[in-house]
């Protein structure tokens, strides 16, 4: 297993571009699927989930071929509707192929989804969507799913669910007659998707609200499409300058609006930045502070369903508030398993108290020292990376394949912007 060694004290400064959006992609390439004609999709992020999809595709028969940055794959020579057992184990995105599959092919077998342990992550939302679509599913794993009769259907979500959103979506692109998904998910990625599903021939209104129209077509065909930028990884490399005083420049960062949900929570924390047309420039600043809420009350940083702050963002901002002057308190909604990693910052001299599963109140700043860490899961790795190159002293990240399942060569990324890091 791979180990980074990080040095820290660095300053990380300079200009950074993110890649195309992880929780993009992934329900892009199972879209894939859902025609016999050619996607093309660009600034794909070289990473270990996309890696995993593409195999998978790859033994279901889908061609795919890889230029640089750019994917291009087509399901015309599609031989199985079974996915890999011991495939699907590494990635959650193996999921999404349950509802082009069924809906396009008529059946997928998919065995147990696998991903981050930070809680549990229900598959209900899914099977009530789909079920609902006209397709049959067994209540046993591996799962199978039969399409009986593909149609319309008027469904209310029990829960917000992006995955289940989306894997409801694709199929409903081919149900004949009119679907409405009412407690649908907008976050900027399922927008991308449907996008995408549109570019292909569907006939989706409401895109980016969480009343989703579908009208349904009897077939799709092929389109080209450039993922937009991972705002999760711009918020993560933000916050690595904020925490070594360094100042950073992005081109093209992407979406205003989305990027105005990430600086409501930054701005708690003392950072800002200017955004243009094509750039965003966060200056460097070495005495942050919490900004409070009115009447001098503790601010908290709260996510949720979009345009909540992301829960992705979570682990790392957590980091930022331990080397900002203040005390601030996070809480997180969504996974019950997300905080749990709090206790690697505590080791390295961070002061702050756990007040539940959901909860954690951090004070300000603190002298962090390095450690021994190992990484959890995608988001607590990249957080423990930060405080890394924040911390005084050496320390090292085992099990950092996790980190790379979200983050492209994210040791060359750091190392350019100024981080002392090697993988070992």
């Amino acid at each position: 297993m791979a180990k980074f060694i990080i040095n820290g004290g660095n300053v990380i400064s300079g200009k950074f571009a993110p890649r195309g959006n992880k929780n993009a992609v992934l329900p892009m390439l199972a879209a894939s699927v859902l025609t016999d004609q050619s996607i093309r999709l660009g600034n794909v992020p070289d990473i270990q989930d996309v890696r995993v999809m593409l195999e998978l595709l790859e033994n279901l028969g889908v061609s795919v071929e890889i230029d640089g940055a750019s994917v291009t794959l087509c399901a015309a020579g599609l031989k199985t509707t079974e996915l890999d057992k011991e495939l699907c184990r590494h990635v959650r995105a193996s999921i999404l192929l349950a509802g082009p599959l069924a809906a396009k092919h008529g059946a997928a077998l998919i065995h147990s989804p696998g991903g981050d342990v930070i809680g549990r992550r229900r598959l209900d939302t899914h099977f009530y969507g789909l079920r609902a679509l006209g397709i049959h599913i067994s209540d046993s794993v591996p799962y199978e799913f039969k399409r009986v009769q593909l149609a319309a259907a008027n469904l209310v979500l029990d829960e917000a669910s992006v995955t289940a959103t989306e894997n409801i979506l694709m199929a409903a692109v081919l149900a004949e007659g009119e679907t409405v998904i009412f407690n649908a998910a907008c976050e900027p990625h399922v927008q991308d998707l449907a996008t995408l599903l549109v570019k292909m021939g569907a006939a989706i209104s409401g895109i980016g609200t969480n009343r989703l129209h579908v009208r349904g077509v009897t077939s799709l065909g092929g389109a080209a499409h450039a993922i937009a930028p991972d705002y999760i990884e711009t918020g993560s490399f933000l916050a690595a300058a904020a925490v070594t005083g360094g100042a950073l420049e992005i081109n093209h960062p992407g979406d205003a609006l989305t990027l105005s949900v990430l600086e409501k929570g930054f701005a708690k924390l003392g950072v800002n930045w200017s955004l243009s047309h094509a750039s965003l420039k966060m200056g460097s600043e070495t005495d942050r502070r919490t900004r409070p809420d009115l009447g001098n009350f503790t601010p908290k940083i709260e996510d949720g369903i979009w345009p909540a702050f992301p829960s992705d963002l979570m682990s790392v901002m957590i980091v930022l508030a331990t080397q900002t002057q203040g005390q601030i308190l996070f809480f997180e909604k969504l996974f019950e398993s997300r905080m749990y990693f709090v206790d690697n910052l505590m080791a390295m001299g961070a002061n702050i108290i756990q007040c539940d599963p959901h909860r954690v109140v951090v004070s300000g700043a603190s002298k962090l020292h390095g450690a021994r860490l190992s990484s959890p899961d995608i988001r607590a790795g990249m957080a423990m990376l930060i405080a890394a190159c924040c911390a005084d002293g050496e320390s090292v990240i085992d099990h950092v394949q996790m980190i790379d399942r979200g983050y492209e060569a994210i040791d060359e990324r750091l190392r350019a912007l100024g981080a002392d890091i090697i993988r070992a």
